[in-house]
Protein backbone atom coordinates (compact mmCIF):
# COMPACT_ATOMS: atom_id res chain seq x y z
CA UNK A 1 0.00 0.00 0.00
CA UNK A 2 1.42 3.36 -1.04
CA UNK A 3 2.14 5.77 1.71
CA UNK A 4 0.15 9.00 1.66
CA UNK A 5 2.19 12.07 0.90
CA UNK A 6 2.65 14.42 3.81
CA UNK A 7 2.85 18.12 3.09
CA UNK A 8 5.51 20.08 4.91
CA UNK A 9 3.92 23.07 6.55
CA UNK A 10 5.51 26.30 5.37
CA UNK A 11 7.14 28.52 7.94
CA UNK A 12 5.55 31.95 8.20
CA UNK A 13 7.56 35.14 7.97
CA UNK A 14 6.61 38.80 8.26
CA UNK A 15 8.05 40.96 5.46
CA UNK A 16 8.84 44.59 6.25
CA UNK A 17 7.79 46.30 3.02
CA UNK A 18 8.59 49.96 2.41
CA UNK A 19 7.40 50.54 -1.14
CA UNK A 20 10.97 50.69 -2.44
CA UNK A 21 13.07 48.41 -4.62
CA UNK A 22 14.67 46.08 -2.08
CA UNK A 23 11.89 44.71 0.13
CA UNK A 24 9.69 43.07 -2.54
CA UNK A 25 12.76 41.35 -4.01
CA UNK A 26 13.58 40.03 -0.53
CA UNK A 27 9.99 38.86 -0.22
CA UNK A 28 10.11 37.06 -3.56
CA UNK A 29 13.31 35.24 -2.64
CA UNK A 30 11.82 34.25 0.72
CA UNK A 31 8.78 32.82 -1.07
CA UNK A 32 11.05 30.87 -3.42
CA UNK A 33 12.81 29.44 -0.36
CA UNK A 34 9.48 28.11 0.88
CA UNK A 35 8.32 30.76 3.34
CA UNK A 36 4.69 31.81 3.62
CA UNK A 37 4.64 35.59 3.80
CA UNK A 38 2.65 38.27 5.51
CA UNK A 39 3.66 41.90 5.07
CA UNK A 40 3.87 44.97 7.29
CA UNK A 41 4.33 48.60 6.26
CA UNK A 42 5.22 51.52 8.55
CA UNK A 43 3.45 54.70 7.46
CA UNK A 44 5.11 58.01 8.32
CA UNK A 45 2.02 60.10 7.70
CA UNK A 46 1.48 63.01 8.29
CA UNK A 47 5.19 63.66 7.63
CA UNK A 48 4.95 62.00 4.20
CA UNK A 49 2.06 61.43 1.84
CA UNK A 50 0.44 58.04 1.29
CA UNK A 51 2.59 57.10 -1.74
CA UNK A 52 4.77 54.56 0.16
CA UNK A 53 1.64 52.85 1.48
CA UNK A 54 0.01 52.69 -1.96
CA UNK A 55 3.23 51.34 -3.49
CA UNK A 56 3.52 48.74 -0.74
CA UNK A 57 -0.03 47.57 -1.39
CA UNK A 58 0.69 47.21 -5.11
CA UNK A 59 3.94 45.34 -4.47
CA UNK A 60 2.30 43.02 -1.96
CA UNK A 61 -0.37 42.26 -4.57
CA UNK A 62 2.41 41.39 -7.03
CA UNK A 63 3.77 38.98 -4.42
CA UNK A 64 0.37 37.31 -4.26
CA UNK A 65 -0.53 38.66 -0.83
CA UNK A 66 -4.16 39.51 -0.18
CA UNK A 67 -3.49 42.08 2.54
CA UNK A 68 -0.82 44.01 4.38
CA UNK A 69 -0.61 45.32 7.91
CA UNK A 70 -0.14 49.09 8.02
CA UNK A 71 1.22 50.69 11.19
CA UNK A 72 0.65 54.43 11.56
CA UNK A 73 4.04 55.22 13.09
CA UNK A 74 4.54 58.86 12.13
CA UNK A 75 4.18 60.32 15.61
CA UNK A 76 6.42 57.70 17.20
CA UNK A 77 9.16 58.29 14.62
CA UNK A 78 8.85 62.04 15.16
CA UNK A 79 9.36 61.45 18.89
CA UNK A 80 12.53 59.47 18.15
CA UNK A 81 13.83 62.21 15.85
CA UNK A 82 13.06 64.99 18.33
CA UNK A 83 14.49 63.43 21.50
CA UNK A 84 17.66 61.69 20.30
CA UNK A 85 20.85 62.63 18.50
CA UNK A 86 19.97 62.73 14.80
CA UNK A 87 23.10 60.82 13.79
CA UNK A 88 21.52 57.71 15.33
CA UNK A 89 18.09 58.18 13.73
CA UNK A 90 18.26 55.48 11.06
CA UNK A 91 19.48 52.78 13.43
CA UNK A 92 16.88 53.79 16.01
CA UNK A 93 14.19 53.81 13.33
CA UNK A 94 15.15 50.30 12.21
CA UNK A 95 15.22 48.98 15.78
CA UNK A 96 11.82 50.55 16.45
CA UNK A 97 10.40 48.86 13.36
CA UNK A 98 11.95 45.50 14.27
CA UNK A 99 10.64 45.62 17.84
CA UNK A 100 7.15 46.58 16.70
CA UNK A 101 7.18 43.95 13.95
CA UNK A 102 8.26 41.30 16.44
CA UNK A 103 5.21 42.00 18.60
CA UNK A 104 2.91 41.79 15.59
CA UNK A 105 4.68 38.71 14.20
CA UNK A 106 3.92 36.84 17.43
CA UNK A 107 0.25 37.78 17.12
CA UNK A 108 0.20 36.52 13.51
CA UNK A 109 2.14 33.30 14.26
CA UNK A 110 5.12 34.39 12.17
CA UNK A 111 8.46 32.92 13.23
CA UNK A 112 10.75 35.23 11.24
CA UNK A 113 11.07 38.81 10.03
CA UNK A 114 12.26 39.44 6.45
CA UNK A 115 13.91 42.70 5.36
CA UNK A 116 15.45 44.07 2.16
CA UNK A 117 18.68 45.15 3.83
CA UNK A 118 21.94 44.51 1.98
CA UNK A 119 25.40 44.95 3.40
CA UNK A 120 26.91 48.41 2.99
CA UNK A 121 24.21 49.82 0.72
CA UNK A 122 23.35 52.67 3.11
CA UNK A 123 24.61 53.92 6.47
CA UNK A 124 22.31 51.77 8.62
CA UNK A 125 23.49 48.63 6.82
CA UNK A 126 27.13 48.44 7.91
CA UNK A 127 28.16 45.30 9.80
CA UNK A 128 28.22 47.22 13.09
CA UNK A 129 24.81 48.81 12.59
CA UNK A 130 23.19 45.58 11.39
CA UNK A 131 24.52 43.84 14.51
CA UNK A 132 23.06 46.61 16.67
CA UNK A 133 19.73 46.29 14.83
CA UNK A 134 19.77 42.50 15.29
CA UNK A 135 20.01 42.94 19.05
CA UNK A 136 16.63 44.68 19.14
CA UNK A 137 14.67 41.42 18.86
CA UNK A 138 14.66 37.77 19.84
CA UNK A 139 12.93 36.76 16.60
CA UNK A 140 15.30 35.89 13.76
CA UNK A 141 15.71 38.52 11.05
CA UNK A 142 16.21 37.10 7.54
CA UNK A 143 18.03 39.23 4.96
CA UNK A 144 17.89 37.46 1.58
CA UNK A 145 19.68 40.34 -0.17
CA UNK A 146 22.51 40.68 2.34
CA UNK A 147 25.39 40.08 -0.07
CA UNK A 148 23.76 41.37 -3.27
CA UNK A 149 24.76 44.62 -4.91
CA UNK A 150 22.20 47.18 -6.02
CA UNK A 151 22.32 46.26 -9.70
CA UNK A 152 21.61 42.62 -8.94
CA UNK A 153 18.60 43.66 -6.87
CA UNK A 154 17.36 46.03 -9.59
CA UNK A 155 17.71 43.27 -12.20
CA UNK A 156 15.50 40.93 -10.16
CA UNK A 157 13.05 43.77 -9.49
CA UNK A 158 12.70 44.42 -13.20
CA UNK A 159 12.40 40.72 -14.06
CA UNK A 160 9.61 40.24 -11.49
CA UNK A 161 7.68 43.33 -12.58
CA UNK A 162 8.30 45.24 -9.34
CA UNK A 163 10.53 48.01 -10.65
CA UNK A 164 7.96 50.32 -12.24
CA UNK A 165 6.11 50.39 -8.91
CA UNK A 166 9.18 50.55 -6.68
CA UNK A 167 11.22 53.26 -8.41
CA UNK A 168 11.25 56.71 -6.86
CA UNK A 169 11.66 57.87 -3.26
CA UNK A 170 11.04 55.65 -0.25
CA UNK A 171 10.68 58.77 1.93
CA UNK A 172 12.12 57.02 4.97
CA UNK A 173 14.41 59.98 5.56
CA UNK A 174 11.50 62.41 6.02
CA UNK A 175 12.44 63.01 9.66
CA UNK A 176 16.21 62.62 9.35
CA UNK A 177 18.87 65.32 9.32
CA UNK A 178 22.64 65.55 9.66
CA UNK A 179 25.28 62.94 8.95
CA UNK A 180 24.18 59.41 9.95
CA UNK A 181 26.35 57.26 12.21
CA UNK A 182 27.79 54.21 10.45
CA UNK A 183 29.11 52.45 13.58
CA UNK A 184 26.53 52.84 16.33
CA UNK A 185 27.29 50.63 19.32
CA UNK A 186 24.63 48.93 21.40
CA UNK A 187 25.67 51.06 24.39
CA UNK A 188 25.13 54.29 22.46
CA UNK A 189 21.81 53.12 21.07
CA UNK A 190 20.54 51.92 24.44
CA UNK A 191 21.27 55.37 25.86
CA UNK A 192 19.32 57.02 23.05
CA UNK A 193 16.41 54.62 23.47
CA UNK A 194 16.14 55.55 27.12
CA UNK A 195 15.86 59.20 26.09
CA UNK A 196 12.98 58.58 23.69
CA UNK A 197 11.33 55.89 25.87
CA UNK A 198 11.50 53.37 23.06
CA UNK A 199 9.51 50.68 24.86
CA UNK A 200 6.50 52.96 25.19
CA UNK A 201 6.76 54.01 21.55
CA UNK A 202 6.72 50.37 20.43
CA UNK A 203 3.67 49.65 22.60
CA UNK A 204 1.91 52.71 21.18
CA UNK A 205 2.67 51.86 17.53
CA UNK A 206 1.64 48.21 17.90
CA UNK A 207 -1.85 49.38 18.82
CA UNK A 208 -2.18 51.66 15.78
CA UNK A 209 -2.42 49.19 12.97
CA UNK A 210 -4.91 48.43 10.26
CA UNK A 211 -5.16 45.56 7.80
CA UNK A 212 -5.50 46.74 4.21
CA UNK A 213 -6.68 44.61 1.30
CA UNK A 214 -4.48 44.58 -1.79
CA UNK A 215 -7.43 43.79 -4.06
CA UNK A 216 -7.83 47.30 -5.48
CA UNK A 217 -4.15 48.30 -5.39
CA UNK A 218 -3.01 50.17 -8.51
CA UNK A 219 0.41 49.86 -10.12
CA UNK A 220 0.73 53.19 -11.94
CA UNK A 221 2.74 55.85 -10.09
CA UNK A 222 4.13 59.12 -11.41
CA UNK A 223 6.84 59.99 -8.91
CA UNK A 224 9.76 62.37 -8.95
CA UNK A 225 13.17 61.00 -8.02
CA UNK A 226 14.01 62.27 -4.52
CA UNK A 227 15.91 60.93 -1.53
CA UNK A 228 16.43 57.32 -0.55
CA UNK A 229 16.90 55.56 2.77
CA UNK A 230 20.15 56.00 4.63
Amino acid sequence: MAKAKTETKKQKALLLISGGIDSPVAGKIAQEKGFELEAIHFSQQPFTDDTPERKSLALAKKLGLKEIIVVNAGEELKKIADTTFREYYFVLMKRFMMMTSEKIAKQRNCSFLVTGESLGQVSSQTMTNLDTINRSTKIEILRPLLFMNKQEIVDISMAEGFYTISKGPEMCDALASGKPRTMATIEEITREEEKCKMGLLVESAAKKLKVESTKDAVENFIIEEKNVCK
